[in-house]
């Protein structure tokens, strides 16, 4: 009996898929640059499903990947060729909620923002909000360690995930953590989350959700530079005032923005977004201080949102700005670097001269509290040489992240897009911890392959866009 034998007996009917045209529904994520159509497609409902499919493949030696609601930027789930792709989208069941404990049980497939629904009622919501909290799931939230506007002070899934039922590559089953994160011995949940889906698959994600605060209050500052802009952001935390978020914007993602969602944007070079909640006096308090300090950098316009549905529809102009680029191009390159919040005008200026030197416009969005940028680089495939140029152009801004005492990601993950800039920041012990690491959970190498972890067969003899760390130097020609 064949693998592919094993994993229909394994599974439903429907839930087999291997006909071409309906495979290329899998070749891509978010980043569609890259392009892989895999040998099946596997649709299990639950653990025990999950189980059959790994096992199959582990037993045959065949790769797989892990699949959400494919909205990742990295390349986190492009399929290996001759492989199989195990979408989780069938695994979208609510298992428990215990706000005793104040916590959730959901299947990897539920979505971001279903898990805030089901507790909201009772004054409850989960704190991680990815711009696509409406379609992309728990399980690619897990993979990515994903963040969102309110991470500046709430943290990332990582502080929000209290353990998982994994399948390992081998097929078998552990639990790492559960309701209570604290256990002894090594942090083995903390390892498996932001893995990218290389350490095994999570079936059960147990999550902390928080009580609502008591009051909310949404400012948005209008600037004539981002670097005043950024001025604001350095005050606000200098003052030792902690908001919520805070997000700026760029004259370009606001002119797509507005276009696109009518958000009621100011015509300005940069806006900043800074939400604060907490205790009603405090909050008032903060908000007058931050007002003080937006104006003090020049801001030229300030809106605090009236009600709910003013703040929803400040956030909905922040939240669509990625889409809202395919307005103003017909094609670009998100790109996710992080800088320490000091350098974000220096860093922006070489930005703006990156846009000069290779001749391409460049849309920023970011969240500015922690860093956390999110370069869109606008090209036009149809144009000989945009699209190489464009892969440039991003690259060259990880370059500068690194050198401004940053790092390649934030929240989007290496994936594949970035695998081979991986020795800009780490160096060879560095990189062989990792690569320990993932053959302690992953012997064969059958999990993801290829991602994450530089490899000749994928970079070369030198990875990297500036050829700085050759591989056979580092210690890493070995296969994983």
């Amino acid at each position: 009996m064949t693998y592919v034998d094993e994993i229909r007996a394994a599974l439903p009917e429907d839930a087999v898929v291997s006909e071409p045209e309906q495979l290329r529904t899998y070749e891509c994520d978010g980043l569609t640059g890259h392009r892989v159509v895999p040998a099946l497609v596997a649709l299990p409902a639950t653990t025990e499903e999950v189980q059959a499919v790994v096992r199959a493949c582990h037993a045959a030696r065949v790769p797989f990947v892990a699949r959400g609601a494919g909205t990742g930027l990295s390349g986190g789930a492009l399929p290996v060729a001759d492989g199989v792709v195990i979408s989780l989208a069938r695994m979208s069941r609510i298992l428990e909620v215990d706000l005793d404990s104040e916590r959730v049980v959901v299947q990897p497939g539920v979505t971001n923002l279903q898990v805030t629904e089901a507790v909201v009622g009772d004054g409850y919501y989960y704190a991680p909000d990815p711009s696509s909290q409406q379609v992309c799931t728990i399980g690619g939230n897990l993979a990515e360690n994903s963040g969102g506007a309110h991470c500046l002070k709430y943290g990332f899934t990582v502080n929000h995930v209290t353990g998982v039922l994994a399948v390992l590559p081998d097929g078998e089953l552990v639990r790492l953590g559960g309701k209570w994160r604290e256990s002894p011995g090594p942090d083995l949940l903390g390892a498996f989350v932001g893995s990218e889906g290389t350490l095994g698959i999570a079936t059960e994600i147990t999550l902390r959700v928080l009580r609502r605060p008591e009051s909310v209050r949404t400012v948005l500052a209008a600037f004539d530079s981002t670097d005043t802009a950024g001025g604001a952001v350095s005050g606000v935390v200098a003052a030792r005032i902690l908001p919520s978020a805070m997000e700026m914007m760029d004259r370009l993602t606001i002119e797509a923005a507005e276009a696109a969602v009518h958000p009621g944007y100011p015509d300005a070079n940069a806006i900043l977004l800074v939400e604060l909640d907490g205790c009603a006096p405090q909050v008032e308090q903060d908000l007058a201080a931050v007002e003080a300090i937006c104006r003090g950098q020049g801001a030229w316009e300030l809106r605090t949102a009236a009600d709910d549905h003013e703040r929803a529809l400040l956030w909905k102009g922040r939240k669509s700005a990625f889409a809202a680029m395919g307005r103003v191009a017909n094609d670009y390159y998100v790109q996710d670097g992080v800088v320490p919040r000091t350098k974000l005008p220096d860093v922006l200026r070489r930005i703006a001269e990156l846009e000069t030197e290779f001749g391409l416009r460049v849309g920023n969005v970011f969240h500015a509290g922690d860093g956390n940028l999110h370069p869109l680089v606008l090209y036009d495939s149809r144009v000989e040489g945009e699209t190489e140029r464009a892969q440039q152009l991003a690259e060259a801004i990880l370059e500068i992240c690194i050198d401004a005492g940053g790092s390649l990601t934030g929240e989007h993950g290496i994936g594949i897009d970035k695998v081979c800039s991986m020795p800009l920041l780490f160096d060879a012990d560095d990189l062989e911890a990792m690569k320990r690491l993932r053959r302690a959970f992953d012997p064969a190498g059958l999990c993801n392959p290829g991602k994450v972890i530089p490899t000749p067969r994928l970079c070369g003899e030198v990875p990297g866009p500036y050829r700085a760390h050759p591989l056979e130097k580092a210690g890493l020609a070995e296969r994983l």
